[in-house]
């Protein structure tokens, strides 16, 4: 099975070593960056298949060496080519989990304040803190998009975001006493947050037709130019109802540039939800999905502590997650998600074509 593995692994990652440098391919943007994409996703495995492939000669020649006479010294390099046989087909088999093909993506945050009232909303600007923090200390950058109303909206660049923030996606609970609370008491908030991947228009197309754009003056603290043009843009995509605002820039273009990114990554995200309700009641199930309905996490501030619900991990570190110390609970879903799909690929396997 391994074996037949590896085969594929090496004769996909042999026809990319030559569509890489295709000069029909690298003239054309699309399919040059899947090339490039898959021709990334495979590198590990192939050297792995390498690596395994001297391990299993290794052990052959061993073998060979002790059916003529048993020694000592041979007899533990073949345990020892053998774990590392093992180890490696672990590896391999790890390597070839079909990765999510948004992770690679920037993405597009929307924090929102849900029940609770003014707490949410307060909540909701934590939630904003903790994740632009997060993702300044990965190294990310952020770009603020809109804040308004309680709500929440900006950018986290670099390669890879979607795959670290896309675990975030879901209801995030807080159960505090409030600053306005004089008896004490603890209340229960929540503020949901949607991660979206951000989308070019090559891979989501969106006619002009489709399109009703409103311009009008924004709210908000006044200023020159701020309240007084119609610089705020609202744009609706008419086949699918979705509606997108922004005000945040002076500048109308500078709105409708802005509206127009959340707009293909909702749509894309929309496209992606139905997709995924046609396959199966399983993989809606899986951790990472982005559902704003399903309480992913509880954050308790008297006993300090967090837990993650998807995985069952409780942590009683509060102050720092608040900080955008997550590194444990995105290793722990990343590692929960990889065992998943490996399970699902288990009985099929094999290598896919670009």
């Amino acid at each position: 099975m391994i074996e037949r593995l590896v085969e594929q692994i090496e004769a996909r990652f042999n026809e990319l070593q030559h569509l890489i440098v295709d000069p029909t391919v690298v003239s054309d943007r699309v399919r040059n960056a899947e090339v490039g994409r898959e021709y990334r996703r495979l590198e590990p495995a192939a050297g792995l298949g390498v690596e395994w492939r001297r391990a299993v000669d290794d052990a052959a020649g061993a073998e060979e060496l002790l059916s003529e006479g048993e020694d000592a010294e041979v007899r533990e390099m073949l345990t020892a080519a053998r774990a590392r046989i093992g180890e490696l087909e672990e590896g391999i088999r790890l390597a070839m989990v079909e990765r999510d093909p948004n992770d690679d993506k920037n993405v597009i945050v929307e924090i929102q304040g849900g029940a609770g009232g003014d707490e949410a909303s307060l909540w909701a600007g934590d939630l904003y803190r903790m994740l632009t923090k997060y993702g300044e200390r990965l190294k990310f950058s952020t770009e603020a998009m809109d804040a308004s109303d309680g709500k929440f909206t900006f950018a986290i660049k670099g390669d890879g975001a979607y795959s670290v923030f896309k675990f975030e996606g879901g209801t995030h609970r807080v159960q505090r006493v409030p600053a306005t609370e004089s008896q004490g008491r603890t209340h229960t908030s929540t503020a949901t947050v949607a991660v979206l991947p951000e989308v070019e228009d090559v891979e989501v197309h969106v006619d002009q037709n489709d399109l009703q754009i409103d311009v009008y003056r924004s709210g908000g603290p006044g200023g020159q130019s701020v309240n007084t043009t119609d610089s705020a843009v609202r744009i609706t995509h008419k086949p699918t109802g979705i509606v997108v605002a922004m005000q945040d820039e002076k500048s109308q273009l500078q709105n409708r540039e802005k509206a127009m990114r959340i707009l293909r990554a909702r749509i894309y995200e929309a496209a992606l939800a139905e997709q995924n309700a046609a396959t199966s009641a399983e993989r809606k199930a899986q951790v990472g999905t982005g559902d704003r309905a399903e309480k992913i996490r509880t954050y308790n501030y008297g006993e300090r502590r967090v837990t993650d619900h998807r995985i069952k991990l409780t942590t009683h570190n509060l102050d720092s997650v608040l900080e955008g110390e997550l590194d444990e609970f995105t290793a722990a879903l990343t590692a929960d998600e990889r065992r998943r799909a490996l399970e699902d690929q288990a009985s099929s396997g094999g290598v896919g074509g670009a």
